[in-house]
């Protein structure tokens, strides 16, 4: 077996289950699941029948590269939606099935394995970051994201080592946990330290679609080159997804889209992974990137749902609105995974320890002492859940 498989850490989830093992929530209250960031919005419904129409192409082997129509569609909302010059949809655009199986395969294919070579990424952090950077044979760096910091990475506190060996910078804004929005300056600066230390940036965007305020959507990569006039794009890609921003997180597909020549050898990688997107997903996935309607829709569910939550743990919780993304990111009175056992044991609704989505450093865990609740639930049970927090406080 591959000796690098022993360098992986258990899954959050794995370590969540063993957190809850000896214990039996209360049977009269039903499961309110706030740990997985699994969209429970209705998945729209012209995306359903075009998959539908199109099930005859079962018959036909998909290309890896994906069909015209599909690189089309994804390039033109790239152009909308970042202001973008142009994007070559033939060469600048790449379907993936879902962000996490590209967000893995990409680290696979850029990264040339060695002693020196590293990774880095946000700290807390989404764990196929690491996973991949350890697979790669490279070694994990990571940057510290705190409330100090506006929950974004200290990309000040980085060794000058430390870019010196980096050949692939992950970024996630807005972010996962947090919700904390990469301003396009930051983004810039970032451009700038990739030209000078030769290194890769993966942008991970899969949350750019949820966004409280319609006027201000996050600005993203690519965006941030074009305005710099790299309009090659040059060392930046961007991964997308539809699970999160049209509900569809079963139909497993996204895109990685910039630099052309590092697409090219990502293209060649996944040619021998077979990993080609089918095609009755392909033709589902053009018309939900054509269509922005139900996007809209989907934000303001998830506002009216903050706007309840919020107003219930209001001077009972230290929480904050997210700049995007749907998640709660709130300090706990205590250990993180103390909270969220008392919480399973006494009110049966899940929440992650923030420690489970971070590594320790030198400066300690940054997600110690907080939880990842994902309001992801109805809004019915998004309250319920609230409230029960509410209840587990006041027994505290």
């Amino acid at each position: 077996m591959n000796a690098l498989l022993d360098k992986l850490q258990p899954y959050p989830f794995e370590k969540l289950r063993a957190l809850f093992a000896d214990l039996q929530p209360p049977a009269d209250r039903p499961h309110i699941p706030l740990s997985i960031g699994e969209p429970r919005h209705p998945s729209p419904g012209f995306v359903l029948d075009t998959l539908a129409a199109h099930l005859p192409l079962l018959a036909n082997y998909p290309a890896t590269r994906g069909e015209d129509s599909l690189r089309e569609s994804i390039a033109s909302w790239l152009q909308r939606r970042f202001q973008l010059p142009a994007v070559d949809p033939q060469t600048q655009v790449l379907p993936v099935n879902g962000t996490r199986e590209a967000l893995f395969a990409f680290a696979q294919a850029v990264v040339t394995a060695g002693p020196d070579a590293m990774v880095l990424s946000p700290n807390p952090f989404y764990q196929i970051y690491e996973g991949a950077t350890l697979l790669a044979g490279a070694q994990p760096g990571f940057i510290n994201a705190t409330a100090a910091t506006g929950h974004l990475p200290d990309f000040a506190s980085v060794p000058e080592a430390w870019w010196r060996r980096c050949q692939l910078l992950y970024i996630c804004s807005p972010g996962n946990p947090s919700g904390a929005v990469m301003p396009l300056t930051q983004l810039q600066a970032l451009v700038e330290l990739a030209e000078q230390h030769d290194f890769i940036i993966a942008s991970d965007e899969c949350y750019s679609e949820i966004y409280s305020d319609e006027a201000a959507p996050p600005p993203g990569l690519l965006q941030a080159c074009a305005r710099m006039g790299n309009d090659s794009y040059r060392r930046c890609v961007v991964f997308h997804s539809l699970s999160k921003r049209s509900n569809l997180p079963g139909l497993r597909s996204g895109f990685v889209a910039g630099d052309a020549q590092v697409l090219a050898d990502f293209l060649k990688y996944r040619t021998y992974h077979g990993c080609a997107m089918p095609l009755h997903h392909q033709h589902a996935s053009s018309a939900a990137w054509s269509d922005e309607e139900h996007v809209r829709v989907n934000r303001q569910r998830y506002r009216e749902k903050f706007d309840a939550v919020l107003a219930i743990l209001a001077g009972q919780l230290e929480v904050q609105r997210p700049d995007a993304g749907f998640y709660l990111w709130p300090e706990t009175p205590g250990s993180d995974t103390d909270f969220a056992r008392q919480l399973y044991a006494g009110q049966h609704v899940t929440v992650v320890p923030g420690s489970y989505l971070a590594r320790d450093t030198d400066a300690g865990n940054p997600g110690a002492n907080r939880v990842r609740m994902a309001l992801v639930a109805s809004e019915e049970d998004c309250v319920q859940a609230a409230r029960r927090i509410v209840q587990l406080l006041e027994s505290l």
